[in-house]
């Protein structure tokens, strides 16, 4: 298996929308919308979302995961002087617990080693990746009531 980056293109929104969704199925199948509400749903949250990482990020690298050549998850990273911080990283359901995420979060933290900096990303309370962040070695260090920020440190991975 091998698993590479490639910068995202304007022809992979389609992709990217569908990647954005399946991290939304578990909220969503809570909720009595017909199909076309979530629908709506899921469009203006990714248009948001999008809107706002390109504007508040600009630059940051946006990247899709690749295994062999499939599209299987994006991975958004700003990278500073001090700090290196995951804005986004997901793999799609059916390519999960095969280590796609393990290996690209290890890659990002020997560059953080490698440079001095920090990693940082800010994780839902609910998403069960919070242990996979805490057993690469990643510590709590703030909550918001709905996210929680972990740090790795240089040499902690």
């Amino acid at each position: 298996m091998t698993i590479t980056l490639r910068e995202v293109m304007p022809e992979d929104e389609a992709l990217l929308r569908e990647i954005y969704a399946c991290t939304r199925a578990a909220e969503l199948a809570m909720v009595p919308w017909s199909d076309e509400q979530r629908e709506a749903f899921l469009r203006f949250q990714f248009d948001a979302q999008d809107s706002h990482y390109r504007s508040q990020f600009p630059e940051a690298s946006y990247q899709l995961i690749l295994k062999n050549t499939e599209p299987v998850g994006r991975l958004y990273v700003l990278r500073d002087a001090t700090e290196i911080r995951i804005l986004d990283i997901t793999v799609l359901p059916q390519y999960r617990n095969a280590g796609i995420g393990t290996s690209l979060i290890r890659d990002v933290l020997a560059e953080a080693d490698r440079s001095g900096q920090t990693v940082t990303i800010w994780v839902e309370q609910f998403n069960p990746s919070q242990a996979l962040f805490q057993r690469l070695g990643f510590a709590k260090i703030q909550a918001d009531g709905y996210s929680d920020l972990f740090q790795s440190v240089p040499g902690n991975s």
